[in-house]
């Protein structure tokens, strides 16, 4: 018996969504803990390796993140397997790219190309909503934000747009 969460993940194991070849290889990369399941995400890798192309192998991703090209919501990502999610905002500082992820009308992931403007905003739902110690009123978002001191007209399920530059 091992001890603890599985620190692989078998490429014929990972979601479907994102789209991996069967026959490529054994292993896909695993997605870290963040603010995104493991199932609902997209691992920075397999954005910059199998959809953009900008690298051919997992060590080509990995240098290209700890030159800290990579940003994630206004924040330098340097971790390579670093979920990113829904209506998250991918920013490459060299090539001028900014992308924004979303669904397909199938559910698969895609790169939406996105302007300056664009990528200073995300929206966020709210999840859920509950008074805190001290009497502070908190909102969660579904990337794990905690938002304190929202709207008092701010309820489950309603979409907030947040600014991340």
């Amino acid at each position: 018996m091992t001890r603890g969460p599985k620190k692989h993940l078998k490429r014929l194991n990972a979601p479907k969504h994102w789209n991996l070849g069967k026959m490529v290889g054994v292993w896909a990369p695993k997605p870290s803990p963040g603010p995104h399941k493991q199932r609902e995400c997209l691992p920075v890798s397999i954005i910059l390796r199998d959809r953009l192309k900008y690298a051919l192998t997992n060590k080509e991703t990995q240098q290209i993140c700890m030159e800290r090209c990579v940003k994630i919501d206004g924040k330098v990502r340097t971790d390579h397997n670093y979920p990113a999610g829904f209506m998250d905002v991918l920013e490459l500082e060299k090539s001028g790219d900014r992308f924004r992820l979303m669904f397909d009308t199938k559910g698969r992931f895609v790169l939406h190309r996105i302007n300056r403007e664009e990528a200073s905003f995300k929206l966020c739902r709210i999840m859920k909503v509950f008074i805190s110690a001290n009497k502070i009123p908190v909102a969660v978002t579904h990337d794990g934000r905690t938002l304190r001191y929202p709207d008092p007209d701010v309820k489950v399920n309603d979409t907030v747009k947040i600014d991340i530059a």
